[in-house]
């Protein structure tokens, strides 16, 4: 509404009117005071503005706001903008249908869609996030990925022609802002930057609105209406009143009309006006482009361009020239806003200028030794790999020069040679470059191990860069080939272990063949394994040995030792890899090693013990994988993943270093094979200890982990058939308990056992056969320690029908038995049978034995509250005091053989003689009985002096 209307309005014009109005009016103003008011305010501006403008503006200034929270990517402040705009958006509903959906809206849902979907493709942006970000980020995602299903067709009407969108919304500005220029020039803010930026600087009085320009002859005619129409009207209301302000309101709003029809015409004449003004910019571009070389910068940072000139026309190039242009490019290495890719490539003309111009190999070697550490350079990042573009370049870079260096025997290269001292010029005396090609060799070995980290294994990918390890040992071995030659003895250790560690971890097959006596099957299979070279053992023999002979770092030389332990394991050479690694003494100090020869110890004991499993060396086997096994964590020891943990334990820093020490896929060791190895070799020695010591209340635990697979078994409710691995090694657990070895077989070896271990060995037939002997003969030691008190005897032919083994393998076993006194028992040779004797405590006399125990124990700890209490530590020191005398009345009470308490022997020495060290604990009731107890064990430890 006018301000010229004090009263007399609908709800609408008024919220409208009081919205903009500056001076707040009195409550009784008349309309002739208005006008006096309007003519003294002349400067003050009034903005009349519809209900349509009004929302438009809201919408444009949250949109805003959302562009700017999404250039410094505040997603908490994005997300409660976009839902205030959704609710704008609802308000304005009413003129969205008549008017349609603004275009400036759909371009923000465009926009704003792709932005997110760009961020949470980014895994390191988001991780960098903090937390309410990535909340926002992710709940802001899923909102308007709803929401823009209702405008599915305007926003792909959008994408498919942007710039034909932002052009209407342009044109837009001007049609929609009915009676007041002002408001036009601020929606045009909020809506396009474009149509902001392109408008060029104009007088101030033509700023009033940014559809001055274009506004036609009917705008002028109108606007002359109104000052005429103020004129009439001031000089009539000063005659006639408050009786004519009704004809006066027709007046004034007898032209509503009027700017619809004039932005008709201004849309009409706006479109050739935008196309003549697109074409006079593109004419102003080209011919400024020709004049002054300008160019059209994109929006953004701007990137160092300037590109250094090769070389002036007419300019001599000899080396001197190529050196100083090479320094020149190499001195923007590492400089912020430096374009890498561009350096790599003027690197490569710099090359070919040097070669066209035969300025000899020494300043090629130069030039190559910088592009290859150029490639190195292109990812700053320590934690990025190579891309596979820059990774075959680097490849082929190292290739040629190694091509150079065996072509020509006249270069030397060193680090050792200083900057000064370098001759690349051609002359008589040989080449002298400074740079070291081991070093690039050890870096691009160390990239590939990045790739590989940083695949997915189980994608094709994978594969084909895999594939490249070929050409990497191949450039391994061709520098080892070089280095034999030229290079200096710790340069040859460390080239030597690099080739080592490709080659520690594959299994020989063709050796192992050959081993077996097999031959191929075709005769050009046969023909290529007699045209290859020496077996990897052979190699990694040399190889190592070299080192252990040469080295003075202690690294090299332990990490040569622990790869060929691992490869003789690999290859079941047992009784090498065993005495190997006893004879270094590695296990005494590897805690003080770094990490990476820590992982590489723990690959090498359990390749160790998976070795000594296959061979029948079940205690061996179980102790070398006991470390690993029991601390739960042998993925990570193994550098083979990381455990979920708090960001107490380790925060992002150190999360990264540890998945640089991750070891790639196709080196990995299975980890479910490594625990059935390690559960079966627990459960061959534990089943028949725990048989042995049924009543035994001390029984030590072999395995933990063993046990508590078995609690977990037993608590189960419901017991099916197995269908883990671990299930199965618990189900056979308990059928051997019983002695029942056929059923303990059938659930270790079974298809599904086969498929997912025992398979996977290379002898998996000969591993088969040992399993199925161990399980015979511990099911018999059970059933023996079990069944043994129900017996008077037993066949030893019974026995071998029973458990399916020859008769001199069953005496054997019973004859050990026996021997270390676990099975009270005897053999009658003639009969060939077992006769038991009978000794062993009933369960009645095995719970007494274990009462006594309890209670030797509990007068033990009631003495030594007693005495710390006194101040006295267990008669020690009165022992000291007067000892002849407690001696004396031991050796008397020990002859008499008197048990009666109250000679001295009770008050001074009961600690020193009778129950604390002899009586129950050493020589108590299992070696000697009750009655010999006090004596054997009791006094003669105490009083050996006397004896």
């Amino acid at each position: 509404m006018s301000r010229f209307f004090a009263t007399g309005s609908d709800s609408e014009s008024e919220e409208s009117s009081s919205a903009d109005e500056i001076t707040p009016k009195a409550p009784g103003t008349t309309f002739k005071q208005s006008l006096l008011l309007s003519d003294d305010e002349e400067d003050t501006k009034r903005v009349v503005r519809s209900a349509k403008d009004k929302r438009f503006e809201e919408l444009t200034n949250l949109i805003k706001t959302i562009r700017n929270a999404m250039k410094i990517r505040d997603m908490a402040k994005c997300l409660e903008e976009f839902e205030q705009l959704c609710r704008a958006f609802l308000k304005s509903k009413n003129i969205v249908d008549k008017e349609g959906v603004p275009s400036f809206y759909i371009r923000l849902l465009a926009d704003l869609e792709d932005y997110l979907n760009q961020l949470w493709e980014d895994k390191e942006g988001k991780k960098k996030m903090n937390k309410n970000n990535a909340k926002a980020l992710s709940t802001l995602r899923q909102k308007i990925r709803k929401y823009n299903r209702d405008y599915e067709t305007e926003i792909a009407a959008y994408k498919e022609n942007p710039q034909e969108s932002a052009d209407e919304e342009e044109e837009k500005g001007p049609e929609d802002s009915g009676s007041s220029s002002d408001s036009d020039g601020e929606e045009g803010e909020g809506v396009s930057a474009k149509s902001f930026l392109k408008k060029k600087p104009e007088p101030s009085s033509e700023a009033k609105g940014s559809g001055d320009e274009s506004s036609s002859s009917d705008d002028d005619e109108d606007d002359e209406d109104w000052g005429s129409d103020t004129v009439d009207s001031g000089s009539e209301s000063s005659d006639d009143g408050e009786g004519k302000s009704a004809s006066l309101a027709m007046v004034f709003l007898k032209k509503t009309q009027a700017p619809e029809k004039s932005s008709e015409k201004l849309g009409k004449k706006k479109k050739p006006k935008k196309k003549e003004r697109l074409e006079e910019e593109a004419e102003e571009e080209g011919g400024e482009e020709v004049e002054g070389g300008w160019e059209k910068v994109k929006g953004g940072v701007p990137l160092v361009k300037e590109k250094p000139k090769m070389f002036a026309k007419g300019t001599e190039i000899n080396t001197a020239v190529v050196v100083k242009k090479l320094n020149e490019i190499l001195q923007a290495r590492g400089k912020k806003g430096t374009d890498r890719a561009a350096q790599i490539e003027l690197l490569h003309a710099l090359m070919a200028i040097a070669a066209e111009n035969n300025l000899g190999q020494g300043i090629l070697v130069k030039i190559r030794f910088n592009i290859i550490a150029s490639l190195y350079d292109y990812n700053p990042n320590l934690a990025a790999f190579m891309k596979a573009d820059m990774w075959k370049k680097c490849l082929e870079c190292i290739e040629e020069l190694l091509d150079i260096l065996f072509d020509n025997n006249n270069i030397f290269i060193g680090e050792n040679i200083a900057e000064d001292s370098e001759n690349l010029a051609v002359s008589d005396q040989p080449f002298r470059v400074r740079g070291c090609i081991l070093t690039l060799v050890e870096r691009m070995d160390e990239e590939f191990t990045k790739i590989m980290q940083n695949t997915d294994p189980h994608s094709q990918e994978y594969v084909d860069n895999l594939k490249d390890e070929g050409r990497v040992c191949g450039i391994i071995d061709r520098l080892l080939n070089y280095l034999e030659n030229k290079g200096s003895t710790e340069e040859i250790c460390r080239v030597y272990l690099r080739r080592i560690m490709h080659t520690y971890y594959k299994f020989d097959y063709k050796a192992h063949r050959r081993s077996l006596g097999l031959q191929g099957e075709s005769k050009s299979e046969q023909d290529q394994e007699e045209s290859e070279g020496e077996d990897s053992a052979v190699i990694m023999d040399r190889l190592c040995k070299f080192i252990y002979a040469k080295d003075r770092t202690d690294r090299i030389r332990t990490c040569a030792i622990l790869c060929h332990i691992y490869h003789h394991a690999l290859h079941s050479r047992w009784y090498q890899a065993r005495d190997l690694m006893l004879m270094s003494h590695l296990q005494d100090n590897i805690q003080h090693a770094d990490p990476p020869v820590q992982i590489l110890y723990n690959r090498t004991m359990v390749q160790l013990g998976i070795c000594a499993f296959r061979q029948g060396m079940i205690k061996d086997a179980h102790n070398a994988l006991l470390d690993i096994q029991s601390s739960g964590r042998a993925k990570e020891l193994l550098g083979q993943g990381l455990l979920m943990r708090n960001m107490q334990e380790r925060n992002a820093e150190q999360e990264k270093i540890e998945k640089r020490r991750q070891v790639p896929f196709h080196m990995h060791i299975n980890l479910e094979l490594l625990e059935c190895v390690y559960l079966v070799s627990a459960m061959l020695l534990e089943i028949p200890y725990m048989a042995a010591h049924e009543f035994d209340a001390r029984r030590r635990m072999i395995s933990k982990q063993f046990h508590h697979q078995l609690r977990v078994g037993e608590r189960q409710p419901l017991l099916g058939p197995p269908e883990s691995m671990r299930e199965h090694v618990v189900a056979a657990s308990k059928a051997m308990k019983m002695g029942d070895w056929r059923t303990c077989h059938s659930f270790i070896i079974n298809e599904k056992m086969n498929s997912k271990v025992w398979d996977l060995f290379p002898e998996t037939q000969r591993v088969r056969e040992m399993l199925v002997r161990k399980i015979q003969e511990e099911s018999l030691r059970t059933y023996l320690f079990t069944y043994s008190s129900v017996y008077d005897s037993i066949s030893m032919a019974t026995l071998s029908e029973m458990f399916q083994l020859e008769i001199p393998t069953v005496h054997s076993i019973i004859s050990k038995m026996i021997i270390n006194e676990e099975l009270m028992a005897s053999l009658d040779q003639p009969t060939q049978t077992v006769v038991m004797h009978r000794t062993e405590p009933t369960s009645l006399q095995n719970m007494a034995l274990q009462l006594a125990e309890k209670l030797g124990s509990l007068v033990e700890n009631n003495e030594r509250v007693f005495d710390l209490k006194q101040g006295v530590y267990g008669g020690y020191f009165n022992r000291d005091q007067k000892g002849g005398y407690q001696q004396k009345q031991s050796y008397q009470r020990d002859q008499k053989g008197d048990y009666q308490r109250k000679q001295g022997g009770y008050q001074g020495g009961y600690h020193q003689g009778g129950y604390h060290q002899g009586g129950y604990h050493q020589g108590g009731y299992h070696q000697g009985g009750y009655q010999g107890g006090y004596q054997r064990g009791g006094y003669r430890n105490q009083n050996q002096s006397n004896y």
